[in-house]
């Protein structure tokens, strides 16, 4: 019976390891943790990106050009997320996504204030391809309002901050409680920073993306 149970055993976790690798690719083969852009897996996204214009916080581009970059991973659980949107009337609309580690450096050159911008030392869950700033548009592409804009450095960007009539109270929550479905977590001070939770242990990246 013992020399049974062990030649079973293997192949239990033979079969438990090849099914672990395979819940991390797609079907054609890409690891989940693999940089790829969005526009390649969906259309059904409106794109605002702020930092490949003067646009910002910074007053400064700081990227070459407005491209999504994620790692797979974190582009399906968006797209998931979208769905959801889109079946009420809303789309997701997108300011930032992936941010190489040299790009960090220079938002940090340009503001050294970990209030505002994540020292690049330690690098941020952007940095990692696993978080997204945010907002929706409605059928029309009017964004829905959300009490403050984008980059918005006061107690009212919080998702805690109540002084805001009822429409933009439940604007906030609507797009809260979809990402939050999707795998995504809030971050307080800021009401369109969403990360993914399964990629808040993936390694900073300096990967570059190709503007041609």
């Amino acid at each position: 019976m013992k020399s049974f149970a062990k030649p079973l055993f293997f192949l239990i976790c033979i079969f438990c390891v090849v099914s672990s690798n395979a819940q991390t690719q797609d079907s054609a083969g890409v690891s989940d943790t693999t940089f790829v852009n969005l526009k390649e897996y969906s259309k059904d996204f409106i794109y605002d990106m702020k930092y490949a214009s003067e646009d910002n916080f910074l007053k400064a581009k700081v990227y070459d050009c407005a491209e999504c970059f994620l790692r797979l991973k974190t582009v399906k659980a968006l797209i998931e997320a979208n769905k959801s949107f889109i079946k009420k009337g809303y789309k997701i609309k997108l300011y930032d996504c992936y941010r190489p580690l040299s790009i960090q450096k220079k938002m940090w050159e340009i503001v050294p204030n970990p209030e505002y911008v994540a020292n690049p030392k330690k690098g941020s869950i952007h940095n990692r391809g696993g978080a997204v700033d945010i907002s929706l548009v409605d059928a029309s592409g009017k964004e829905l309002d959300m009490g403050t804009s984008f980059d918005f450095f006061g107690i009212e960007a919080s998702h805690n901050y109540s002084k805001f009539s009822k429409e933009i109270i439940s604007n906030r929550k609507f797009l809260k409680n979809v990402m939050i479905k999707n795998g995504f977590q809030s971050f307080d001070s800021e009401w369109w920073h969403y990360n993914l939770k399964t990629g808040l242990k993936d390694k900073v990246s300096n990967q570059k993306w190709n503007c041609n």
